[in-house]
């Protein structure tokens, strides 16, 4: 549709709206918003600043453009045409300016220089090409007032002049200004979608105003009001922070392969064929194989206390022995075939006297009638290689079947779960692994010889899965256990080579030069035994565990101490999922968020100490009403905080107290006005009828 035609339609008004303004303040968007409704995010319209005119061809040639620039204003029906100019000082603008009904003046909240260039040059031109055109002040980029301006100027151009926070101007600097050039003012935000209609409905109403004095003969105008009042836009509320969980990399440089490579703290010794030995763990051995933990576990229970029983010079019994040595095995036990008298356990004490029974020789407990590969074992006080410390390790004497390097490749599948395909000698490894029961490598030796090799990635995730379910038993009954920590309340036993595994704080205080790696006992003061607890199942099972009795502060600290950031993550998680929960249902969680705060910080928990920074600005009103003395004892940086995010916002309800103050005002100023309009009509009416009389 041609522009003219609107000009020839009865009752319909044109109005030429001219935008002018600083370079990059928000014209451009701020046109398009209304003139084509789009809605772009904060970081699109801060990233991509196009200088664009947009002029008024757009009229002609974009049917959405023309039917989007009608509509009703106090019941007048107008088209709107607006004009984009160049921010540009220099450039001339008389042809924008020329037949103007209407200027929207434009300045950006966040940048000063705007706002002093709206009273040093654009007033100043704007009276010099249209002096009786009316003109409004608009504030654009409302939504940085209150936006994350880091987040923003990484979204930024890489040249652009970043934003800073006292860059923000309130809203009273504004309206300061529009109060000196004696015209309306307003905010908006194309992000927000907030103050679009409000500026150009009372555009409109300022030409119509305008238009009605000089025509004074349209009737339809004279219900058109002053431009009116904006309510100030209060943002909204800023989401909770979200809890993130970092990946598991908090293992340290001993993963289970290295840690059968550089045995720490090892408590078995494997003598194969030509005095061969491997040093290994009972923990890892144990929750990876059912032969491995049958065999110390029979060892465990049959020679709990063996220093005393022997000094007391008590001989293992026939029956013990038979017990013994039928556990978990297809075949039946002769009794008579185990001569007891000749098998016997040797014990060294840390003083190297040898504690025997009084048997015909010093035999070690023969293994070969309990399984195929295995020979005998005893205990033996012995000097660890790689500590330098002495300690007690269960020595194995294996069959002579068990050659040293297949052997050495099922320990480090029972340590890791893991079978190289390029291994050698994989068919001697598969006949160990049958030999000791390892199923799972036989069948993965089975997969690779049958080039089938990707089905073992099941098989190692099953592997990995019965290994957790095992060391989470073996930790809640203390089996194989060879330290335990004293705690306040109690103590706990745990596996010195699962916990070098999983934490760098263990592995440096277990093995390193640290007394505590030559002991049996370790004493954390200031612990608590849930806390322990929690920690111990998390290195563990690398799952956090939560029970009724478990303080999350208590837990972070402890966390904190001893370098799992992990696990003061997860624990963080659990501490906002509980106090949301309790908000949810109705309790109020305002002391105890600021009980957390303060002391999430000193412990690292910079997570659950956002989160209770978010929760206490978001209810800043009704948490400082009640907590007052709370509020005012805590850091300083902490009340600088709160005084810039509460929510909300200081200069919104400074904004709010000067909406409602004005707006009363107004409604004083419209009733006298009213009064006065019906007294003049009452007077027409009179003296029309004393006339007529």
């Amino acid at each position: 549709m041609d522009t003219d035609m609107d000009y020839e339609r009865p009752n319909v008004e044109t109005i030429k709206c001219v935008v002018v303004g600083d370079n990059a303040v928000g014209k451009t968007r701020l046109i398009c918003a209304r003139a084509c409704n789009t809605t772009l995010t904060q970081y699109q319209l801060l990233a991509t600043h196009v200088p664009t005119v947009w002029a008024i061809d757009q009229y002609r040639v974009c049917q959405e453009v023309l039917e989007r620039s009608r509509d009703v204003v106090d019941e007048v029906s107008v088209s709107l045409r607006l004009w984009d100019t160049f921010g540009d000082h220099h450039k001339d603008r008389r042809f924008a300016y020329g037949r103007s009904d209407v200027v929207v003046l434009c300045f950006s909240i966040a940048n000063p220089n705007s706002l002093n260039h709206v009273k040093t040059m654009w007033a100043q031109e704007i009276k010099h090409f249209c002096p009786r055109t009316p003109v409004i002040l608009v504030g654009c980029q409302l939504d940085l007032r209150y936006a994350d301006l880091e987040a923003v100027n990484r979204a930024r151009r890489p040249l652009a002049r970043p934003i800073k926070r006292g860059d923000i101007l309130p809203p009273e600097r504004g309206r300061e200004v529009a109060k000196e050039l004696g015209i309306p003012y307003y905010e908006t935000s194309v992000f927000d979608q907030f103050g679009i209609k409000d500026v150009f409905d009372n555009a409109i109403r300022a030409a119509l105003i305008s238009r009605r004095h000089l025509q004074f003969w349209k009737s339809h105008l004279k219900r058109v009001q002053r431009p009116l009042l904006q309510a100030p836009f209060l943002p909204p509320k800023s989401p909770p922070p979200v809890i993130k969980i970092p990946e598991s990399n908090e293992s340290n440089i001993n993963d289970a392969g290295d840690l059968l490579d550089n045995p720490l703290c090892a408590d078995v010794m494997f003598v194969l064929q030509d005095q061969n030995q491997i040093f290994a763990h009972k923990i890892y051995l144990a929750t990876s194989s059912s032969k491995f933990y049958d065999l110390f576990l029979m060892e465990h229970e049959e020679s709990q206390n063996p220093v005393e029983r022997f000094c007391k010079k008590e001989k293992p019994t026939k029956d013990l022995l038979l017990r013994t040595l039928s556990l978990d095995t297809d075949e039946d036990t002769d009794g008579a075939s185990l001569k007891p008298s000749n098998a016997c356990l040797r014990i060294s004490r840390s003083d190297d006297t040898l504690l025997t029974s009084d048997c015909e020789d010093e035999s070690w407990v023969a293994l070969s009638s309990w399984s195929k590969g295995f020979h005998s074992m005893h205990q033996e006080i012995m000097l660890n290689p790689i500590s330098n410390r002495t300690c007690s390790v269960t020595v194995v004497q294996m069959d002579s079947s068990i050659q040293y390097g297949p052997f050495k490749t099922v320990l480090q599948f029972l340590y890791t779960g893991q079978l190289d395909e390029n291994e050698k000698g994989l068919m001697r490894v598969a006949q160990i692994a049958e030999i000791l029961e390892v199923f799972d490598l036989r069948m993965m030796v089975e997969n690779i010889t049958n080039k089938e090799a990707f089905m073992n990635q099941e098989i190692t995730k099953a592997f990995h899965v019965r290994k957790a379910n095992r060391i989470k038993e073996c930790l809640s009954k203390s089996t194989f256990s060879d330290v335990t920590f004293k705690l306040d309340d109690g103590s706990i036993n745990a596996h010195k080579p699962l916990l070098i595994c999983s934490c760098e704080w263990m592995a440096a205080m277990f093995g390193g030069s640290f007394v505590e790696s030559a002991n049996n006992e370790v004493i954390l003061p200031n612990v608590g035994k849930s806390s322990m607890q929690a920690v111990l199942d998390y290195l563990y099972t690398k799952q956090l565990s939560c029970t009724l009795d478990m303080d999350p502060l208590e837990l972070i600290a402890l966390a904190n101490r001893i370098c799992l950031p992990r696990l003061v993550a997860l624990t963080e998680q659990h501490a906002v999922q509980e106090l949301t929960k309790a908000a949810v249902s109705g309790v109020d969680i305002d002391q105890e968020v600021l009980i957390y705060l303060e002391i999430a910080q000193f412990h690292n928990a910079h997570q659950l100490a956002a989160w209770c920074l978010h929760h206490i600005c978001t209810n800043y009103n009704s948490v400082c009403s009640k907590f007052r003395k709370e509020i005012k004892s805590k850091s300083t940086e902490n009340q600088e905080y709160f005084e810039r995010q509460r929510w909300p916002p200081v200069w919104y309800l400074k904004e709010e107290d000067h909406y409602q103050r004005v707006k009363k005002e107004r409604e004083k100023e419209d009733n006298v006005l009213n009064k006065h309009r019906s007294r003049r009509k009452w007077c027409f009416w009179s003296t029309s009828s004393a006339a007529f009389a």
